[in-house]
């Protein structure tokens, strides 16, 4: 039996701002950009997040939900360093440790190098190091698995310690509510509430044959998880899938040669990112949110590794042609995918995932 730690910090961006501000605590802090700009919430403090503000949403919206909300902006370079101190800590005790972000990560520690036969022990002198050399909080999630120590971790936020047991994980999946799987975003939630699956005891109802029919391949990763069957190993080392970048205009555009100079721009920039990481790829990806927030994407496959922006510009204006041009549009975006850097899982591929204008 594997023994999966999850440390996931709590509200880390806006929890740093309010440490190196004191003047902060007490108060709605949003992390971002202006209140009266296209930028978005990187994050929240809780106090924001009980007026309904969270991540990913425009500041805009973000203000009109908490008008007393104090808007700090990013500092991502500090964000990190302290990230590279907490992830010290974990390395004291597994090198099996990945990374999803810079906030958060699983630990195996099956075999630690403390020889410490309680994951627990070793997740509560974790939280323990890193309140001490941060003066920040992490909360945990220890389980068997990926999937559980993930859902566990978020159970009791903020400064949080939750232990799925093997022998508790049956009876805890069956009483989940659904929009608690991870995993399952707010569509998928939608859908399956619509089916009848209010929760795990639902859902492991379901045959696997009826959750195919249902959502495709995932049906068979969701009759798994809720019965506890969780094979995935943490890898130490995350390679790189697709590398994006996309920009969110002040003002909606709606003439094109605007729109193609700044896809342009995006394209030269990904061409940076690209040569930085020394990576091609042969993949390439439009993304196009038009001021309604609906949103499209395309892509084209080239059958060989491209790099420089002069090799996927023009596709990408050919693309950008083609599409509706009767909206205003308010975010573009590009990437590429099927990099050159291993054989990899076409399945994990999620371009635009997160942090893209980090």
């Amino acid at each position: 039996m594997k023994k999966i730690i999850h440390i996931d910090m709590d509200a880390f961006y806006a929890s740093v701002e309010e440490r190196d501000n004191p003047s902060l605590r007490g108060k709605p802090v949003v992390v971002g950009g202006p209140p009266n700009s296209r930028a978005v919430v990187s994050t929240a403090n809780y106090i924001a997040r009980q007026y309904g503000v969270h991540s990913a949403m425009p500041c805009s919206v973000a203000q009109r939900l908490c008008p007393q909300a104090i808007f700090v902006p990013h500092r991502f370079s500090v964000y990190k360093e302290i990230s590279g101190e907490i992830r010290e800590i974990f390395y004291e005790y597994t090198d099996l440790v990945e990374p999803l972000s810079l906030d958060e990560a699983y630990l195996d520690v099956t075999l630690n190098k403390y020889s410490i036969p309680s994951a627990i022990r070793i997740a509560r002198e974790i939280k323990e190091k890193i309140k001490n050399k941060t003066q920040l909080t992490a909360s945990a999630g220890v389980a068997g698995g990926k999937f559980l120590a993930k859902v566990a971790s978020g159970m009791n936020k903020p400064d949080g310690l939750t232990v799925i047991l093997p022998e508790e994980a049956r009876e805890f999946l069956l009483k989940l509510p659904i929009g608690k799987f991870f995993g399952i975003g707010k569509k998928t939630e939608e859908k399956m509430k619509s089916l009848g699956i209010h929760s795990g005891k639902e859902l492991f109802e379901k045959s696997e044959a009826e959750l195919t029919r249902f959502f495709g391949k995932m049906g068979g990763h969701y009759f798994r998880i809720v019965r506890g069957i969780d094979h995935s190993e943490v890898r130490s080392s995350r390679m790189k899938k697709s590398i994006s970048t996309e920009t969110t205009f002040e003002k909606d555009i709606e003439d094109l040669s605007i729109l193609k100079q700044k896809l342009k721009s995006l394209c030269d920039d990904l061409e940076r990112r690209l040569q930085k990481s020394n990576l091609k790829g042969k993949s390439f990806v439009l993304k196009v949110k038009y001021e309604d927030f609906s949103q499209v994407t395309k892509s084209f496959l080239f059958n060989y590794y491209v790099q420089n922006s002069s090799d996927f510009f023009d596709r990408a204006t050919q693309i950008l042609n083609s599409l509706n041009t009767q909206k205003k549009v308010r975010l573009l975006g590009v990437g590429l995918s099927h990099l050159n850097n291993e054989n990899q899982d076409e399945n994990q591929m999620d371009l635009f995932s997160s942090g893209l204008n980090a």
